[in-house]
């Protein structure tokens, strides 16, 4: 029997895409679970593309993203890896720590009693 020739690997470094690790899906599934729990969001979805992972957070399952927490590599040495952006795409929060950028949904969860 003839070896077999070696097959082309089909996670080579070319194809690769960004993804988040599991401590930040821990860290950002945290801060989605608070907010189930308070009623503000209902759904979410997540896509790992070649330059940017989005974790998309809705408030019901057929609307437009209400936020978007993207990870993109290429701004690591920029304005940050890490970015919430809005219903409309604008900026909300930037930076190199995802702790950090979570922190502001924190503001969210507090509500004035009436």
């Amino acid at each position: 029997m003839p070896p077999v020739p070696p097959q082309p690997n089909p996670f080579a470094a070319r194809d690769e895409v960004v993804s988040f690790d599991r401590h930040e899906l821990g860290a950002i599934l945290s801060v989605y679970g608070r907010m189930v729990a308070a009623g503000e969001w209902r759904d979410y979805g997540f896509a790992a593309m070649r330059e940017v992972a989005v974790f998309s957070i809705f408030r019901r399952t057929a609307e437009v993203p209400l936020y978007r927490i993207e990870k993109r590599p290429r701004l690591r040495a920029k304005q940050g890896i890490y970015a919430v952006l809005g219903e409309g795409g604008q900026v909300l929060r930037r930076g190199h720590d995802l702790a950090a950028v979570l922190r502001f949904f924190d503001r969210k969860l507090i509500k004035p009693i009436e």
